[in-house]
């Protein structure tokens, strides 16, 4: 019974989307012509105008749905999704001076960022002091200067790392910048689980540029 049911639903939806192809997406299109004739993926494989059930027979809701925050994933990675909290919001930002920086980044938490993506100059990103010989003409330019521990300490002055995520685009200075932001977090009182905990900060160093 419920198979006839099913199937005569699916007859039903397909004498639909037939009457929707034909007197409401083909009429629109003799009006409009589509932008280009055939539309693809990223992967190469064809877009259809509309889907339908007949397009997923033989799917499994357990298997290949599932529920949010279990695996496949396939609703989200959290059980609540932004019902519970919101994305974090942060701005890529980071010039100059230590100093100037930990304004600019306090000034951002007070409009409501909830998270500080750290802009590197190109000497930290590379792990040249700033008065490297190579480092002439590139200090604080494109991103914050970071020399040593208390200039990472100066950055996020009055920035509690167990409440505001943090990240940092590094990749040849990860490891050294890692181990600085966590004596950092040490001198503030914060304890290395709250830099990772789902309801406090978040540590992203390295992340690939």
């Amino acid at each position: 019974m419920v198979e006839q049911d099913t199937e005569s639903a699916l007859a039903k939806e397909r004498e639909q989307k037939e009457r929707w192809e034909r007197d409401v997406y083909g009429k629109a299109v003799k009006r409009f012509p589509e932008r280009q004739k055939e539309f693809q993926t990223p992967s190469h494989l064809e877009i259809e105008p509309l889907y339908g059930p007949e397009d997923v027979e033989g799917f499994d809701h357990l298997r290949d749905l599932g529920f949010p925050g279990e695996y496949p994933f396939t609703r989200g990675v959290q059980p609540t999704m932004y019902r519970g909290r919101l994305w974090t919001m942060r701005q890529y930002a980071g010039f100059a001076s230590a100093e100037e920086s930990n304004r600019r980044y306090r000034y951002l938490l007070e409009q409501g960022q909830t998270g500080l993506s750290i802009a590197l100059d190109l000497p930290s990103q590379l792990g040249y002091d700033s008065d490297h010989p190579l480092a002439l003409g590139e200090v604080g330019r494109v991103g914050v200067a970071l020399c040593s521990i208390d200039d990472v300490e100066t950055l996020f002055k009055e920035i509690p790392l167990d409440k505001v995520s943090i990240s940092m685009t590094a990749n040849a200075t990860a490891a050294p910048l890692l181990a600085m932001l966590l004596a950092v977090a040490k001198r503030q009182g914060v304890s290395f689980d709250k830099l990772n905990d789902g309801s406090g900060g978040k540590m992203n160093v390295p992340r690939a540029t």
